[in-house]
């Protein structure tokens, strides 16, 4: 997998993933050549020209890594901690929405997301470069059947909330605890078998005249409504 841009390749040199090579353009100096170099990293140097013509939309910044592979973990994984904040995603078909969905939930301290492998957009080098590296930080689950993973956190003690229109105001629950925060595609949404899986329905504040948000803004708010109530 080829991930591209400053702090993309960044976090992939500063975390656990594998860095193949780097292709940097000529005349940089920088801590990311250092970084690599020390790390034992092939770097090249060459043109610009030559970057434009290797990245997939000409944002690389100087900077094109290959990687080896995302490598997705078991549920298990991610339930380690004694209040797990888990999110899950049904359906999120846009790579730009899913790597602002990981960055954000890298910021707001989720231990793991959750994904299904059918209707929902893999880990690719736009989500990478997207998520800013946070795919780097993040544990990613990529499981058969989201309605199972969902059953699977609630035997582990897991209040699963769905995030949609009709629910109880976000504000008004109690997300203290072990916690999951399932979130739909836009448009679609959450599934209904999927909704009636979950513990509840959480809801936001909407006082404008267009009823909805995109769903890495609504993800956001809702995670760091989470965090202002577990402190």
């Amino acid at each position: 997998m080829k991930i591209e841009g400053k702090n993309s390749v960044s976090e992939a040199l500063r975390s656990n993933v594998t860095v193949n090579s780097l292709v940097c353009q000529k005349g940089t100096d920088s801590d990311i050549v250092a970084l690599a170099r020390q790390k034992g990293v092939k770097v090249t140097f060459v043109d610009r020209a030559v970057l434009d013509k290797m990245s997939a939309d000409g944002r690389h910044q100087g900077y094109i890594a290959d990687i080896t592979d995302f490598v997705y973990c078991d549920v298990d994984d991610i339930l380690v901690g004694e209040h797990p904040f888990v999110v899950v995603l049904d359906g999120i078909n846009d790579p730009h929405n899913f790597g602002s969905i990981i960055r954000t939930c890298e910021c707001a301290g989720v231990d793991g997301i959750i994904i299904g492998r059918n209707r929902q957009v893999a880990v690719t080098d736009t989500v990478v470069r997207t998520s800013a590296g946070a795919t780097a930080h993040v544990k990613i689950a990529r499981v058969t059947n989201v309605n199972n993973a969902i059953k699977q956190l609630k035997d582990r003690g897991v209040w699963v909330y769905a995030l949609d229109m009709d629910g109880q105001d976000i504000t008004q629950t109690d997300l203290k605890g072990s916690v999951a925060i399932v979130v739909g595609a836009e448009g679609e949404g959450i599934a209904p078998y999927t909704k009636r899986c979950c513990d509840g329905v959480v809801s936001l504040k909407l006082k404008g005249k267009v009823n909805s948000l995109n769903a890495s803004v609504a993800c956001g708010v809702a995670l760091y409504e989470a965090l202002r109530q577990r402190g």
